[in-house]
């Protein structure tokens, strides 16, 4: 009887060890983050959308095609704000807490949400605004800004469930550019920067799940010889 209870001890072990990287991709999957602001701040939106001060949660819509759709909530996620088409933005270094950059504007008037990094990530997402609206906080911030056509502004504000309902297919499928304050197009790298080129020496990022990997492998054998020593008993 002993033996038996190593071996369904040995068993569990091995199952639990083999579900705790599920449940750590499905948490991080959307990014779901609560951020505290302590002043009224702008999101895309079909004109100048100001949120007030409060918590909000923010995270990207479940869709396995396109990673880069942010939704906004308020603080219980009963009702949803914004549905968002952003640009992967790559910075040197992570941190261990939620970055929400800001363009500048004039003293009273609210910040622009410019991009939202999720803590221990290089990527993160920056806004794309409509091209309306983009020109303008390009004139104020004297800077290039994300766009996209402004007739689908609306679909930002669109509630919505799921990555296969039409204005988020709308979304995804819109052309994005970066405006100057003329309202001269520029190319997308003028915003957003890019990756930098790895050297062969960098290791993967699979290489993180090596160690995870061994210890499954050593409960696996564990279990084996728990078997094996149970079935001779048994003889």
């Amino acid at each position: 009887m002993n033996r038996l209870k190593l071996v369904v001890l040995m068993i569990g072990l091995t199952l639990l060890v083999m579900a705790i990287p599920s449940a750590v991709k499905a948490d991080e999957w959307n990014k779901q983050t609560t951020v505290s602001f302590s002043q009224p701040f702008e999101i895309p939106g079909p004109s100048a959308q100001i949120l007030p001060a409060g918590r909000y949660v923010f995270k990207l819509l479940d869709s396995s095609t396109n990673r880069h759709i942010v939704q906004i909530f308020n603080q219980d996620q009963s009702h949803i704000f914004a549905t968002i088409l952003a640009i992967p933005n790559y910075r040197l270094r992570s941190t261990d807490k939620t970055v929400m950059t800001f363009r500048e504007r004039a003293v009273g008037s609210p910040e622009a949400l410019r991009a939202w990094f999720y803590p221990g990530n290089t990527w993160g997402q920056e806004f794309v605004y409509p091209k309306t609206r983009a020109i303008e906080l390009a004139k104020i911030t004297h800077e290039p800004v994300l766009a996209m056509p402004a007739d689908l502004a609306f679909n930002i504000t669109t509630p919505v469930k799921s990555a296969d309902e039409p204005p988020v297919l709308a979304l995804k499928e819109a052309p994005v550019t970066a405006v100057k304050p003329t309202g001269e197009e520029v190319d997308v790298a003028e915003v957003v920067e890019s990756p930098p080129v790895q050297s062969a020496a960098v290791m993967p990022e699979t290489a993180g799940l090596l160690p995870l990997l061994g210890l499954i492998g050593l409960l696996s054998v564990g279990a084996g010889i728990a078997l094996s020593a149970f079935g001779k008993g048994s003889a």
